[in-house]
């Protein structure tokens, strides 16, 4: 927490004043960077679906880019910290929902479409962790291999 402080230019006294504890701190931080998620993958309504999973592919992938070691300890969080499973849990059930909306599956969502996209969102993330240890494909590349992955497991799915 000094460290933090002292990068930050304030005391370390004021920083407990507003983070009782550095897991408090760590907890504002992810809940603030999922709001900043939440902003840059909103699709655009007057796109078709897809496009527009596309678009919102294309601003997940660009907050990863620019807040890298962040998604990294988001990901190694959610296993075994309370608070960043339920934040990464909750990002995961509305991303879900938006996509299920989107492709037109009904309420509630026949079981196999649902654990169709919650399946792809973790290997999304799998997609994606890849990519930042190899560094061997375009962003470009990435958002396409997970777009297709997705309409394979939809497809997959089948009709409810």
């Amino acid at each position: 927490m000094a460290r933090i402080a002292r990068e930050a230019g304030i005391s370390k006294a004021l920083l407990y004043h507003y983070f009782p504890s550095k897991q408090d701190f760590f907890v504002a931080t992810l809940q603030q960077g999922a709001e900043e998620i939440a902003r840059r993958t909103e699709p655009d309504p007057g796109l078709p679906p897809f496009e527009a999973l596309g678009g919102s592919l294309d601003g997940y992938l660009g907050w990863i880019e620019d807040n890298e070691a962040a998604y990294r300890r988001l990901m190694e969080g959610a296993g075994s910290v309370p608070e960043v499973k339920s934040l990464v849990d909750g990002i995961r059930d509305a991303t879900s929902a938006r996509i299920l909306e989107g492709v037109g599956a009904a309420d509630p969502p026949p079981p196999k479409q649902r654990a169709a996209v919650r399946a792809w969102l973790w290997f999304m993330d799998g997609a994606v962790l890849d990519w930042l240890e190899h560094r061997d494909m375009s962003r470009t590349e990435l958002r396409d291999l997970l777009l297709g992955s997705l309409a394979g497991s939809i497809s997959a799915a089948g009709s409810p």
